[in-house]
């Protein structure tokens, strides 16, 4: 695919009478592919997508939803040029500074004053809810509904339990994770209210000059207040965080909320819903793990798992629900 949708751009570039492609970056877990370019003699990222259905939506929703975030002053990459025949986008640069291994090497004094800059961030993004339904952008038109969240779940589970693990849950254990998978994503869908970026974590943030830029926001769309946070707190991480840093974390993002003129939420019943979305969202990233590490041998994503794992099975434990999927996880957990 790299070799055809190279040379798609390098075509669209010459068209245009700009130099050829630099060189080819390399998406973590994407079918679209970026290449480094010029454009007008100011550096750029051209983005191409497959053809194919699914990536002609994807390109539609990147112009759309970049509109949202550029009305809202939320720092996204100026789209430069595109073509939608090409299925080609040629955006800004923000270089090669990503905030996830500027986390790895930093001090804790400095991780902690980034994460909460990327934590004010989300507050931002909630706040540009109003701009999406005025633009009636596709973002203020999906969102995190029950069908979305159970097809996460039921996608973690053929993906971790089938394909990864080659090990099917009997039609009992089947039958009553389910019940509850559609308890989770029934409550969930009722908080889905506030514009989300859906995909908010380290390695889709960049730091350029020091400031803290937006990547792979295409798939905007509505969801709870405590989605992007959690995505930000809870996604690959190796070591648990303590239940005293994650309260320090919402506390700081409610205080963010407030600040914006956004409605005042409660600080107990945020927490509830922050440990739901908690089980959701880890969840779905297992299973897009299982997926990558089988299917694309990224088997990078392994390490992520088992402790993943263990934020759910905490999170089930502290909101004292979902016995059947306590029960499956630890199995999980103690193999």
């Amino acid at each position: 695919m790299e070799n055809n949708l190279r040379q798609r751009l390098e075509e669209f570039l010459a068209e245009n009478n700009q130099p050829p492609v630099i060189s080819q970056l390399t998406p973590d877990a994407s079918t679209r592919e970026y290449f480094r370019v010029r454009w007008f003699e100011k550096p750029a990222i051209g983005c191409v997508y497959p053809f194919n259905d699914l990536c002609k939506g994807q390109f539609d929703a990147c112009l759309d939803v970049t509109n949202v975030f550029l009305t809202a002053n939320l720092p996204v990459a100026k789209i430069f040029a595109s073509d939608a025949e090409k299925a080609i986008i040629i955006h800004e640069d923000f270089g090669d500074t990503i905030l996830r291994d500027v986390l790895l090497k930093s001090d804790e004094t400095e991780r902690e004053r980034l994460l909460n800059e990327a934590i004010t961030m989300i507050a931002k993004i909630q706040a540009a809810t109003k701009t999406a339904f005025e633009l009636n952008s596709i973002s203020s038109k999906l969102k995190f509904d029950e069908e979305k969240l159970l097809w996460e779940l039921n996608f973690f589970k053929t993906h971790y339990f089938e394909s990864l693990m080659k090990t099917p849950l009997s039609e009992i254990e089947n039958e009553a994770i389910e019940k509850e998978f559609i308890e989770i994503a029934w409550e969930l869908e009722s908080h889905a209210k506030v514009l989300t970026h859906r995909d908010f974590h380290a390695a889709n943030l960049m730091l350029e000059h020091g400031e803290i830029k937006i990547i792979d926001h295409q798939d905007a769309r509505l969801g709870s207040t405590t989605y992007d946070l959690v995505s930000l707190l809870l996604d690959r991480v190796t070591i648990l965080p303590t239940p005293e840093w994650l309260a320090e974390k919402r506390r700081f993002f409610l205080d963010e909320r407030e600040s914006l003129g956004l409605e005042t939420l409660d600080e107990q019943d945020f927490s509830n819903e922050f440990r739901l979305q908690t089980i959701q969202r880890c969840l779905k990233a297992i299973g897009t793990f299982s997926f990558q590490s089988t299917f694309r041998q990224k088997t990078y994503f392994i390490q992520y798992i088992k402790p993943m794992f263990q934020i759910v099975l905490r999170a089930c434990e502290n909101l004292n629900r979902f016995p059947n999927l306590q029960k499956i996880l630890g199995a999980q957990i103690n193999e």
